[in-house]
């Protein structure tokens, strides 16, 4: 996505796999093993985007942020609050941005749904209903990658379902009177956590809400759907990644057409995510170019974190 941009450039990669493994030859950048060879080298940059296991994240991005440069991070940004605050308090001490990769927020459907919830026409939200039900099986969680490590993963709300508790809070805000229970159906020998979950809370701005979640799907993923029932009607938005409007039916109003969504990324035989991620990096060009502000700040990457942080709690 970088490389393709007119306005960006790639000036170094990292990453201990050997570099005729990753095909990326095309780049015709320097390689480096990891983030401090990289800062020996002298290369000058301004964004060092992280992309690598979910444990990693913070301790990188505080490398980053130490270097004075700014950091894309992708989901999640931390594994603990406690982590996240670190990266928010010395982002603002050097004066660098910190975007959090949350590409669902750009999916047609989602910025639809902003917009319908914003515009106060659903009237008062009642019940908020969120269903992730995937497949990540032994194809995924493979013998001796990061993938379902406590250390490196942290779990399934972080790695596969973080983008749907971010979507959650971004329309309706903080929960509360969290109750859960969770179970580990067919991952015990796969995982070191959960693979599924019931979630009960209330919105803090008023209504209450469930996220019901299960990695145990058998050979391809089900769907991620939202169900919205408000005082003047009811919505669902569906499809794998919550990319489709299934139902809409709301008091003096007419839903508009909405513009194509972008195929899913597929990781192999078991899928992958939504593809938005061109949208992150045009936001990080435009933010560092004062053309637009940061549509995933710090902070709300730190609220996601927060959330599951209290949700596992519970």
């Amino acid at each position: 996505m970088v490389h393709r941009h007119p306005e960006a450039e790639i000036v170094a990669l990292i990453d201990p796999i050997d570099p005729k493994e990753l095909n990326i030859e095309q780049y015709n950048v320097p390689i480096f093993k990891s983030l401090a060879d990289f800062v020996s080298s002298g290369i000058e940059t301004d964004v060092i985007s992280i992309c690598t296991p979910n444990g990693l994240h913070s301790e990188q991005a505080l490398m980053a942020l130490e270097l004075k440069k700014h950091v894309v991070i992708e989901k999640p940004m931390s594994l603990t609050k406690a982590d996240a605050e670190k990266i928010v308090f010395n982002a603002l001490h050097v004066h660098k941005q910190v975007f959090c990769v949350m590409q669902n927020r750009y999916s047609p459907p989602s910025i639809w749904i902003k917009n319908l919830v914003e515009s106060g026409k659903l009237g008062n939200i009642y019940m908020v209903q969120l269903n992730c039900y995937w497949n990540r099986d032994e194809r995924y969680y493979k013998p001796g990658n990061w993938h379902g490590t406590r250390e490196l993963d942290g779990g399934t709300l972080f790695t596969q379902f973080s983008h749907f508790i971010d979507i959650m809070y971004w329309l309706f805000g903080d929960i509360a009177n969290i109750q859960t229970k969770f179970a580990d159906n067919n991952h015990k020998d796969l995982t070191d956590f959960e693979d599924s979950g019931f979630v009960t809370f209330d919105f803090v701005k008023g209504g209450m809400g469930s996220l019901n979640y299960s990695t145990s799907v058998w050979d391809k993923n089900l769907e991620s759907s939202m169900t919205i029932i408000a005082e003047n009607g009811s919505v669902k938005i569906g499809g794998q990644y919550m990319d489709k409007v299934e139902y809409c039916h709301v008091k003096d109003y007419i839903m508009p057409e909405l513009a194509p969504t972008n195929p899913g990324n597929d990781y192999g035989t078991y899928k992958g995510s939504a593809q938005n991620h061109n949208f992150i990096i045009d936001n990080v060009i435009d933010v560092l170019n004062n053309r637009a502000s940061i549509t995933t700040n710090a902070l709300e990457g730190m609220k996601v974190v927060e959330i599951i942080e209290r949700i596992y709690s519970s």
